[in-house]
Formats: structure tokens, C-alpha cells, sequence
């Protein structure tokens, strides 16, 4: 069966909450395809919706009335298209059934739950998503932008691309996945784990950096009941867990010495044992690693074992940085663009040549990640409009090219690449370059921006001076100032030949 990230229980009355999840855990109790997500209230079920993408949400229609359940219905469903919505209708509320059957919902449940009506519709309707979802990119397909999730084209990501599908062909090799943070290493491993034979087991993340010491061990290894203080029951590891898949443990070098030692054991011998148990259990889990760290530099310093490092680099693999494949960004921007419209019910946002000629220039420390937010940033402020480059942040303007080369801009996202702004040329209109796509073209798109070229040129040459900028152009100083102020072109509004603000 087809892994299901995220089952959300949107349930307000907490024993119905636990006697549902009881049902779902009696049901899948050996299968780890599933997890669980609760929600007590409208606000949480939509903080939960809002952090990650849910394959299934079980709704109770008394959420928390009848009026107010079917309305959030609706939105849910308008909202979240891709997510499959089983309502769940309460005892003697049966006319509810005819509204439920109108929205086209693919299952219901009625109450008080039922194991096997629960099972029944997990598992039909995870086979629906499977059927509904795209086969995913063949890593051998020419002009293939988009690899099991990670965008790309540039001549470091296809070489990527070549080395993840080589190495998920032996699924049994450790590899090191290393990278700034925010690259996307996980999307990295991920792709291998996809790409493997191992892709219908489970893939297993855990950030070594994110859990106490203390914890870490019993989250990766498990533990016996009365292994210590507060352990009631068994616990499955998550090396366990990833038993026939795959471990992805990401910032290895966060790993204390004791658990790199056990860690080593199981690439060894491929068996474990749970805190506080005698026995050793064996496992076929492949391992996947990455760090932001220099671990040969952690090695040499003695804080990580040299004997485990080799374990895991047996194949290591470099994540590049954004600012290594900036040729990428218009392709992640239509794409970041794209996710957040939809997931909001926003209009898309595009930028203008000028803009994005800003943003390939922009050093982007925090890599594909900083890009994601600030393109949900930007949607958030700019829905439906066309962003250009005065109204980027003021971080992206500090150090960015002279109006020259942003005259020189390529187009943004929404924008076709094909057909490239008005040239300037010893006062004469170059339109020779135009192509025109589906047999039109933006008029007063293409005008706008040709006006701003001549403002900034005239600039350009005036040294900044509005009033010699006004008679190169023929315009009245006030008229200049105008359309700049219309424009928005608020970084140009200083006269630095006077030094003075202008009016």
C-alpha cells in the first residue's frame, strides 16, 4: 500500500478522540504506513493543514456544531482539493447524509466508531490518492526540470540528478549527503529512497540536532517496558521502524559519541538492541546521513569516530548552494509561486525582468529555503500584481547591479522568455527582437516597461539630476517626478546631484 503521510483526526470531544485513534491503531497496529495527526478545534485542524500537506482528513461534523461542521467542510474542500475528506456524521444526525452526498465526499463514517468501517475507508481511499497521483520523473527523460521533487536544470543539478538514480540503484550503500543548510539534503535523500527499491517500505527522518541526548537513543534504537524510569510499554526505534526502508539522519554531526557507537553496529552487523533488552534484533534498513558540518574536521578534533565516518561516506554526495545555480531561480520562483497561489486561493504573483535580474544577484545564505520564504512573503503582500524591483525588500537592493545591467533584465515569472524588453538604442526603438506568443502581446506591459527603461537611462546619463533627466526626456520636472512616484521608484527619488529630497 501506498505510504500515507499524515492522517489528520479532526475530532473536538476528546474520548470520541480516543476512541477513534484507538480504532486506527487497532487497525493498522503492523502497519507503520500511517501516522496520525489530532486536531481538537477549527484552529488547530487549520494550524496542522497550514504546516504540512494531509492525505486524509477524518472530520467530525459536530466540529463544533452541525452548521458550523459542514461549513468548514465546504472550505476544506475548496481549500485543500488534494487532500481526501471523510466525514464523519454524529449519532442522529442522519440528514446529514443527503449534504454530505452533494459535496461528493469519497467515504463517510458514522458514530460511535467502528474499526472495520475505519480500515475499509483508509485503505480505499489511500488507493484512490495512489491512482490520482503523477508516476513520478524518470531521471533519464530529457528537459526534465523537476526530480522527485527537487527543481532544477543547471549543469550541477543534472549531475545530481545522474548521481542520486546511480546510487538508489544499490540500495544497500550508506551515503553522506553534505550541503549548506537549506539546500534541500532531505529532498536529497528522499529522491534516492524514491528512486530505490526499497520505495513502497518507509522512509524515516530524524534531525539528530532536534532531540535531547537523552532521547534520542530510545527514539532511534527503542526501548523494553522498565527500561527506565517512565518506559510502560514497549517502544519501536525508528531504526525499527525504517526495518526494509530507509534512515535519514540529518545533521550526523550533532550525534553524541555513545549513540555513534551503537550507530556503527548496525552498519556493521545490521542488527540493534533496544534500550534495556538482551536480545539483538536484525534489521535491513539503509542509512542515509547528511550534515551542514565539515565532519573530516570533527573527525580530526576527536568528536566524531573516524571508523563511522568512512561507515557512512561511502557515498558522498554535494548538495550545491543556491548561489552555485542562480539559472535555477526562475524556475523555483515559478514554482514557489504556483504551490502558494493555489494552497491560499490567491492570484499568482509575477516579477518583472528588473526584479528578477535583482534576485539572481542576491547572495542567498539561506539557499532554496530563504527563497521559499520569501516568495510566500511576497504572495502574501503582492497577491495578483506584478512585483518589480522597488518593491523588493531593502536587503535585496543594498548591493544590487547598476541600472544598466537590470536594463538588461530577462523576464520574470509570467513573463515569456521569448520575447524580451524594448532596446534602447542612440534614440531609436529596436521591436525587431519581439516574439509574440499565441499570436498577442501585452501592450501595456511592454509600454511600461519601455518608459521606465528611458527614465532610468535618462537618469543614467543626468547623473541623477530629475531636472537634466526632465530635458533629456522633454518633460516638465513635476511630470518626471509624477510618473517616478507612480512607478514607485522610490530608491530613485533622492536628487543626489542636489542633495536634497525632492518634492
Amino acid at each position: 500500500m501506498q505510504r500515507i503521510f499524515a492522517i489528520v483526526l479532526a475530532e473536538s470531544n476528546s474520548e470520541d478522540r480516543e476512541s477513534a485513534i484507538h480504532c486506527i491503531i487497532k487497525v493498522f497496529d503492523n502497519d507503520s504506513t500511517y501516522s496520525v495527526l489530532q486536531a481538537g478545534n477549527e484552529d488547530q485542524l487549520l494550524t496542522v493543514l497550514s504546516e504540512q500537506f494531509c492525505d486524509i482528513i477524518i472530520f467530525n461534523l459536530h466540529f463544533p456544531d452541525s452548521t458550523k461542521g459542514m461549513a468548514l467542510l465546504t472550505k476544506l474542500q475548496k481549500q485543500y482539493p488534494q487532500t481526501a475528506i471523510i466525514p464523519v456524521i454524529p449519532e442522529g444526525k442522519d440528514d446529514l447524509i443527503k449534504n454530505i452526498l452533494q459535496l461528493e465526499t469519497f467515504f463517510y463514517l458514522r458514530k460511535p466508531y467502528n474499526a472495520a468501517e475505519i480500515e475499509f475507508a483508509l485503505k480505499r481511499t489511500s488507493e484512490k490518492i495512489r491512482r490520482a497521483q503523477p508516476s513520478p520523473p524518470s531521471p533519464s527523460s530529457e528537459g526534465k526540470s523537476i526530480f522527485y521533487g527537487i527543481i532544477g536544470k543547471s549543469p550541477c543539478m543534472e549531475r545530481l540528478f545522474d548521481l542520486i538514480a546511480r546510487v538508489a540503484e544499490d540500495d544497500f550503500s550508506s551515503v553522506l549527503i553534505r550541503g549548506e543548510s537549506g539546500t534541500g539534503k532531505e529532498l536529497v535523500a528522499k529522491a534516492i529512497h524514491s528512486h530505490s527499491r526499497r520505495k513502497n517500505n518507509n522512509f524515516v527522518p530524524v534531525n539528530c540536532a532536534a532531540i535531547p541526548d537523552d532521547l534520542l537513543e530510545s527514539e532511534l534504537f527503542g526501548h523494553t517496558k522498565g527500561a527506565f524510569t517512565g518506559a510502560t510499554q514497549n517502544k519501536i526505534g525508528r531504526i525499527q521502524y525504517a526495518d526494509g526502508g530507509t534512515l535519514f539522519l540529518d545533521e550526523i554531526g550533532d550525534m553524541k559519541g555513545a549513540l555513534q557507537a551503537k550507530l556503527l553496529r548496525v552498519l556493521q552487523e545490521k542488527e540493534f538492541e533496544p534500550v534495556g533488552a538482551l536480545k539483538s534484533i536484525p534489521v535491513d534498513t539503509r542509512i542515509l546521513a547528511a550534515t551542514h558540518c565539515d565532519l573530516e574536521q570533527l573527525v580530526n578534533e576527536g568528536k566524531f569516530r573516524e571508523d563511522l565516518y568512512y561507515r557512512l561516506s561511502v557515498v558522498p554526495l554535494n548538495v550545491p548552494s543556491l548561489k552555485g545555480r542562480k539559472e535555477d531561480i526562475p524556475l523555483l520562483l515559478d514554482y514557489f509561486i504556483e504551490n502558494y497561489s493555489k494552497r491560499r486561493g490567491r492570484e499568482p504573483i509575477r516579477f518583472s525582468g528588473q526584479a528578477l535580474s535583482v534576485l539572481q544577484k542576491f547572495e542567498w545564505r539561506g539557499n532554496v529555503r530563504e527563497l521559499e520564504n520569501f516568495v510566500q512573503h511576497m504572495c502574501i503582500l503582492f497577491s495578483g500584481k506584478s512585483i518589480e524591483r522597488c518593491d523588493l525588500p531593502e536587503k535585496f537592493l543594498a548591493n544590487c547591479c547598476d541600472d544598466q545591467e537590470i536594463l538588461a533584465g530577462t523576464a520574470g515569472p509570467g513573463q515569456s522568455t521569448s520575447a524580451p524588453l524594448l532596446l534602447i538604442s542612440q534614440g531609436s526603438i529596436d521591436i525587431s527582437g519581439l516574439q509574440w506568443d499565441d499570436d498577442t502581446i501585452d501592450f501595456n506591459h511592454l509600454i511600461n516597461d519601455f518608459e521606465t527603461q528611458l527614465i532610468l537611462q535618462a537618469l543614467k546619463i543626468s547623473g541623477g539630476n530629475k531636472k537634466e533627466a526632465a530635458r533629456l526626456l522633454k518633460l516638465k520636472r513635476t511630470t518626471l517626478l509624477e510618473k517616478m512616484k507612480k512607478k514607485e521608484m522610490t530608491a530613485l527619488l533622492e536628487d543626489t546631484s542636489e542633495n536634497k529630497p525632492l518634492p
